[in-house]
C-alpha cells in the first residue's frame, strides 16, 4: 500500500510540472535570438468619426436658426455705418458711381431673401493636432435702386472656416474648443443672378460688390462663429472624447475627399 501511495503522489507532481511548463516559451535552437515582443498598435480613427463631426455641426447650425439669422442681416445699415464718415461706405459707393449714374441718390434696399448651408468640409492640420471646418454658405440678395426700376438679385457664395483644437484647463482636463474662425480669403463670390445687366447697372453692381466684400464677410462670421462655439459644448460626449484622443495623439482622421 505504501508503494501505491508513493506512486500516486509522484504522478500528481509530474502533472503539475507539465502544466507549468506549458505556459513557458519553448526553448530556441542554439544561436537563434528570440524576436522582440510585438508593440500594441495605436488605435486608428473610426471611419465614421469625421462624418459624425460634420453632420453634428451641420445639424446644429440649422437647428440654431442660422439661415433665418442670415436673412435678417442689417446689410443696408452696415453699408451706411461701415465707413466711419457721415455717409459711410454707402457714401463712398455713391461717390464712385455718380459720374456713371447721375440720377442715383441712394440704395433703397439690400436684403438677404434666401440662405442655404451647403455641405461642410473638413481638413486636418499637417501636425495632426487641429481640424479646420469649412462652412459654405449660399445667399440671394435683393437690391432695390431707383435707376434699375426693379429688384436686382445677386447670388453670393462665402466660406467660413472654423478651427477646432484641444486645450486643457487648470485641472488638466482636455476640451475641444473653437480657435480662429473667419471667412476664407478669396471665397466671397458675388454675381448677378439674372444674367447680364446694362452697362450703367453693371458699373453699380461692380461698385456694390467691392463694398459688400468689406462688409458682408464680417457680418456673416459674426453670426456663424458664435453658433459653432455653442454647438461644440453640446456635442455627444463619446464623439468629443474620440476626437480629443485623436488630436492629442496627432493621429490622422479618415476624411473623405
Amino acid at each position: 500500500m505504501l508503494q501505491v501511495g508513493c506512486l500516486l503522489v509522484l504522478c500528481g507532481l509530474l502533472a503539475q510540472t507539465s502544466a507549468l511548463l506549458e505556459g513557458l516559451p519553448l526553448p530556441l535552437p542554439l544561436g537563434q535570438a528570440r524576436p522582440p515582443a510585438a508593440t500594441p498598435a495605436l488605435p486608428s480613427a473610426p471611419s465614421h468619426l469625421a462624418e459624425s463631426l460634420t453632420s453634428a455641426l451641420s445639424n446644429g447650425l440649422l437647428s440654431g436658426d442660422l439661415l433665418d439669422t442670415l436673412k435678417s442681416l442689417p446689410l443696408l445699415d452696415a453699408l451706411k455705418a461701415g465707413g466711419g464718415s457721415s455717409d459711410g461706405l454707402l457714401g463712398d459707393l455713391l461717390g464712385k458711381v455718380t459720374s456713371v449714374v447721375p440720377l442715383l441718390n441712394n440704395l433703397i434696399e439690400v436684403k438677404v431673401t434666401d440662405a442655404q448651408l451647403l455641405e461642410l468640409g473638413l481638413v486636418q492640420s499637417s501636425d495632426g493636432h487641429r481640424l479646420y471646418v469649412t462652412i459654405p454658405l449660399g445667399l440671394i440678395l435683393n437690391v432695390k435702386m431707383p435707376l434699375a426700376g426693379s429688384v436686382l438679385k445677386l447670388a453670393v457664395k462665402l466660406n467660413i472656416t472654423a478651427e477646432l483644437k484641444v486645450v486643457k484647463d487648470e485641472q488638466g482636463k482636455a476640451h475641444l474648443v473653437l480657435g480662429d474662425c473667419t471667412h476664407s480669403p478669396g471665397s466671397l463670390n458675388i454675381s448677378l443672378l439674372d444674367g447680364l445687366a446694362p452697362l450703367p447697372i453693371q458699373s453699380l453692381i461692380d461698385s456694390l460688390t467691392g463694398v459688400l466684400d468689406k462688409v458682408l464677410p464680417e457680418l456673416v462670421q459674426g453670426k456663424v462663429c458664435p453658433l459653432v462655439n455653442g454647438i461644440l459644448s453640446q456635442l455627444d460626449v463619446t464623439l468629443v472624447h474620440n476626437i480629443i484622443n485623436m488630436l492629442i495623439r496627432g493621429l490622422q482622421f479618415n476624411i473623405k475627399v
